[in-house]
């Protein structure tokens, strides 16, 4: 098993993640199912049933559970070719920005925007010693200024905010042979999505697959759904 690429999914117990784990267990990957519950993520992994999945408890959170993650993987794995960093918080369907209780608004960014820049600090090295890697920040289209509007505030700031950080981590590592995107997945049927959502957990998947697996000529500091550009 180290001899294949290792992945590492975070927020994939359920929904897009679940799905992106599964289908890159299927593609040469040691995949690392992360979820804040060690109890979810390997009932997540039996349910898959791949032994080419492992499920590892981490909260993107919270910064202690995430340097332990990446020790553990440094000494389990000895390297990260992936980083999706799927965990997402709070779509907060109905406020507004001048009202809203800005205490959730801190845990959302703590989740949204925070969360894969820890995760990202802690893996970078990793992939930096390999000269390759592929950072995929799952984002959302919520959070392009060109079609943001009133509803969810604290979700679309978030996912602004995160579109920021893919373009600054991008520049600063575009000579390291890692390559850093954000994608849409499209509105999804999932927990957050909803049962009305016009998009298949499969296709929302294949949206961050198709980032994960570029070549080496590929993009890098883009925002994406489907393989094609989205406006900032």
């Amino acid at each position: 098993m180290n001899n294949l690429k290792v992945a590492v999914v975070t927020g994939a117990n359920r929904g897009i993640g679940l799905e992106v784990v599964r289908q890159l267990s299927q593609k040469e990957f040691t995949v690392i199912l992360g979820a804040r519950e060690l109890s979810k993520g390997a009932a997540a992994a039996r349910e898959i049933g791949s032994s080419s999945v492992v499920a590892r408890e981490v909260d993107v959170s919270n910064d202690a559970s995430v340097q332990r993650f990446a020790e553990s993987v440094a000494q389990e794995f000895g390297r990260v070719d992936v980083l999706i960093n799927n965990a997402g918080f709070n779509y907060d369907w109905g406020q507004k920005a001048s009202s809203t209780d800005l205490k959730k608004v801190h845990e959302t960014l703590e989740t949204n925007l925070f969360g894969a820049w820890r995760m990202a600090q802690a893996l970078v090295p990793s992939m930096k010693k390999n000269k390759h890697g592929r950072i995929v920040n799952v984002s959302s289209e919520a959070g392009s200024l060109a079609s943001m509007g009133a509803s969810t505030p604290a979700y679309s700031v978030s996912k602004a905010s995160l579109n920021a950080f893919t373009i600054a981590l991008a520049a600063e590592l575009k000579s390291s042979g890692i390559l850093v995107n954000s994608v849409c997945p499209g509105w999804v049927r999932t927990e957050m999505g909803g049962a009305n959502a016009p998009r298949s957990v499969e296709q929302g998947a294949a949206s961050v697959l198709w980032a994960a697996l570029l070549p080496d000529d590929g993009p890098t500091g883009g925002f994406f759904r489907d393989g094609k550009p989205l406006p900032w």
